[in-house]
């Protein structure tokens, strides 16, 4: 199994849990760094995963999404700056602990999990998608785990079914109706999640309920005439939509199974590392219990 990494959610999860005093040599805040290295750590020291890949988002102006839909995320705050400057740490740190990091300047977070779980697909290996994103969880398939790792226990695909209400091959279809608002992404005017679930479960696709529109007004849902007129008018944007909340599988990444498997960590450079950002022997002695441990 390899285990896909939603860097970003535990950096933010660390910077808004974690104690905001600790600074670097340049008196720069570094709790955000010292909570992922702790969320790492514990992570690989359970699972002693054969497979791992952690991916981080990088925020620009324009990027896949924004050319097919400029208001693509326009509603976001830009990450605070004391937290913003972590990043680059967080990614050093998966580099001295022998961990495949990835980043793209096109491509989010999301679209490197589903490209990476994609491949190792090819190879017989199922995936563990450690996030609490759940766009992330209309990857999961048979004998995959979606994973808020520390929060809560790992959910297979028949859980994240019951836990959802929709199978996960329905979660871009669905939210292409509801619309998206953490993400900008509007939906069909009237349509909720109620509503959007209804139809999902009488038509399994918006390619299917495209094909057979005139089957809403028979469905006993409220108002099916003027719901059948409203995803006739909105069908372009519909479409577009799920363009925006389907995960993207088929990245050009020239990346081999083998580049994925976890490395001892570098101890000498990990206790450098450290010390530049003046944290304490807890992570050290972390950092030397995987450094013995097999994978």
């Amino acid at each position: 199994m390899i285990y896909l990494i939603d860097a970003s959610v535990y950096i933010f999860r660390a910077y808004y849990s974690q104690l905001p005093g600790m600074i670097d040599r340049q008196q720069r805040p570094v709790h955000a760094v010292f909570g992922f290295a702790r969320f790492l750590g514990d992570l690989l020291e359970k699972t002693r995963p054969p497979f791992v890949a952690v991916a981080f988002d990088q925020r620009l102006a324009t990027s896949y999404r924004n050319g097919l839909y400029p208001p693509y995320k326009a509603n976001r705050q830009p990450a605070p700056m004391d937290l913003a400057a972590q990043f680059d740490y967080c990614r050093e740190l998966c580099a001295h602990l022998g961990l495949a990091a990835f980043v793209d300047s096109q491509y989010e977070a999301d679209d490197l999990i589903g490209t990476l779980s994609q491949l190792m697909r090819g190879h017989g290996v199922r995936s563990a998608f450690i996030t609490r994103d759940k766009d992330l969880a209309q990857l999961v398939r048979d004998g995959d785990l979606y994973w808020d790792f520390g929060a809560r226990g790992p959910l297979g695909y028949g859980d994240v079914h019951r836990r959802f209400g929709l199978p996960p091959e329905r979660f871009a279809d669905f939210l292409a109706l509801t619309g998206d608002a953490s993400d900008n992404i509007p939906g069909v005017p009237g349509v909720g999640p109620k509503t959007a679930a209804a139809l999902m479960r009488a038509f399994g696709s918006i390619d299917d309920l495209y094909g057979q529109l005139g089957r809403v007004g028979s469905l006993g849902l409220r108002g099916g005439r003027e719901l059948r007129q409203r995803l006739l008018e909105h069908r372009e944007s519909v479409y577009l939509a799920r363009r925006l909340t389907r995960i993207v599988c088929d990245m050009p990444l020239r990346v081999a199974p083998e580049d994925l498997r976890p490395r001892s960590p570098d101890l000498p450079a990990l206790g450098a590392f450290y010390d530049r950002l003046g944290f304490g022997p807890l992570l050290r002695r972390q950092g030397e219990r995987l450094a013995t441990r097999s994978y």
